[in-house]
């Protein structure tokens, strides 16, 4: 349990920061920072709960709306409070997707400030060197009995395979 919560701590540090492009674009819609609030609670010693479960559905419905409105930035922001609270739940079974719950947060927060700076790769690169700089030694480790994050995913999934590698490499 202790390291599923330095988990969710990492995807909640990851995530909360992006926080501000969602409130901006969807002023009043609290779902996704209920999301990530619900994460840190659970992270910093908290039992892990159906609020969590249900403020991460909140959120994946959040981006739904988002997405619908054309707010791809705020949908991305929403998908990283998702992650977020996915952590929670990680899986120990060693299942190649399991790496999204662990390193999802940071690259939708990535791709959110990639949107919102007119898509400029370099902003999204930058905010996952400063995730993979952020990843305690704990969360390398839990990352480690995983297999390497799957193929596919658009540019979601390329920041999270960029992340994923260089975690690894740093550890090894």
């Amino acid at each position: 349990m202790a390291e599923l919560r330095e988990v969710a701590g990492y995807a909640v540090a990851c995530a909360e920061p992006a926080l501000v492009i969602f409130e901006r674009d969807r002023p009043g819609d609290p779902r996704p920072r209920a999301a990530i609030d619900a994460a840190r609670v659970f992270a910093q010693g908290a039992k892990r709960t159906k609020v969590i479960r249900d403020s991460a559905w909140a959120a994946h419905k959040a981006y739904q709306e988002a997405r619908d409105a054309g707010l791809e930035a705020a949908g991305d922001v929403a998908r990283a409070a998702v992650a977020a609270a996915s952590a929670a739940f990680l899986h120990p079974l060693a299942k190649a997707t399991q790496v999204i719950h662990i390193l999802g947060s940071a690259a939708h927060a990535a791709r959110a400030f990639e949107l919102d700076a007119a898509d400029d790769r370099r902003i999204g690169a930058a905010y996952i060197e400063k995730a993979r700089g952020s990843a305690s030694p704990v969360v390398v480790d839990v990352l480690r009995r995983y297999p390497v994050a799957p193929g596919g995913r658009g540019r979601v999934g390329e920041l999270v395979r960029s992340l994923d590698a260089s975690l690894r490499l740093s550890a090894g």
